[in-house]
């Protein structure tokens, strides 16, 4: 094969490889919205139902749920993480020790959580897979049980559910965490 066709063939792999890439993206932004809204959804219904401390129970027990229904549905491994841990469940490895960091970084220059992003194609125990993680910004609803004042029934409720819990004292617009998703390629 002669240099330029060898060229070619690197340069149209590359393009390939990006366009898979870009609708892998979009599948996982679509994964996200799935499972995003039912859990905000969820966490509404609750605060409406019996305020912050029903409210809970949403992240609790709903959120595990309505993940795994996204998971089976979409074909992906859906979750949650955060570098300020309440469910220790959640506990990032260290691909999304990396990103998390990296959107911090991003939201310090002046990037928005809400179009805060990253995927990519990685190889994980010999096999590929594309991993994607979005933020997820702190609302006021989030700080019901994430912000710095929280009434102490939310507290006491917390403090019975997640012994360890680091997940306090957010500010409306810090990155609170982030969806995140991977898929065996």
């Amino acid at each position: 094969m002669t240099a330029v066709a060898l060229a070619a063939t690197l340069t149209s792999a590359s393009v390939v490889h990006a366009m898979d890439a870009a609708a892998l993206k979009g599948e996982a932004v679509s994964v996200v919205k799935s499972f995003g809204g039912p859990l905000k959804m969820a966490l509404q219904e609750g605060m409406k139902n019996g305020g912050p401390v029903n409210a809970i129970a949403a992240c609790n027990e709903k959120a595990p749920e309505i993940a795994a229904a996204a998971s089976a549905k979409s074909g992906w491994s859906v979750g949650r993480t955060s570098l300020k841990l309440r469910n220790p469940h959640n506990e990032p490895d260290a691909w999304e020790q990396k990103v998390l960091q990296q959107f911090e970084d991003r939201k310090a220059a002046g990037e928005s959580p809400d179009a805060i992003a990253f995927g990519e194609v990685v190889e994980m125990d010999g096999k590929k897979q594309f991993r994607f993680m979005k933020a997820i910004g702190t609302a006021d609803l989030c700080l019901n049980c994430h912000g710095s004042d929280i009434k102490a029934e939310v507290a006491a409720k917390l403090d019975g559910l997640y012994p360890g819990d680091q997940a306090r004292g957010f500010s409306k617009g810090d990155i609170r965490g982030a969806f995140t998703l991977k898929k065996d390629l």
